[in-house]
């Protein structure tokens, strides 16, 4: 994660609790607990947080990214397509949404919100198989914020 110009690394660990609510742990790569909440579309609860990364701003980020990240339904208001992705058109509340998803095997590779027809996050996913993602990347557009997260397998 780069945030500015500082960069912090851990291993992150997204748990789905039940239906609507997932849990996110980040650790150091060392296992020490940096930050610890449960999510949903309409919900945040903070269980732990490093006493560093205690600042509204960076509680905020977090808790917008990934109820963006974790969102399960876009309704489809209009749909596009271009040389190799079929695009839909999502509007929910003041923001919209484009879903960009490979011609072929129909993979979600892309999803970019934007507000006020700018555009403000971009989530980018990579993936082999069709059931998850082995990278998604989250990247701002107003601020100089990324998020990298990658998949650890069992061979990893």
């Amino acid at each position: 994660m780069d945030i500015y110009k500082n960069h912090v690394s851990g291993i992150l660990i997204i748990k789905k609790i039940t239906e609507t609510t997932h849990r996110v742990v980040m650790t150091s790569d060392f296992g020490n607990k940096m930050i610890d909440f449960e999510i949903s579309e309409n919900d945040f609860k903070l269980n732990y947080v490093l006493a560093d990364l205690d600042k509204k701003m960076v509680i905020n980020f977090l808790k917008n990214d990934f109820q963006e990240l974790l969102r399960q339904k876009y309704p489809v208001a209009e749909s596009f397509e271009n040389d190799d992705s079929d695009i839909f058109l999502s509007k929910i509340d003041k923001k919209t949404y484009y879903l960009y998803y490979t011609k072929v095997y129909h993979q979600l590779k892309k999803i970019v919100c934007t507000k006020n027809e700018k555009e403000k996050i971009d989530f980018t996913f990579a993936s082999k198989k069709p059931t998850f993602a082995e990278t998604i990347n989250l990247e701002h557009k107003d601020f100089k914020i990324t998020i990298k997260l990658f998949q650890i397998t069992e061979t990893e």
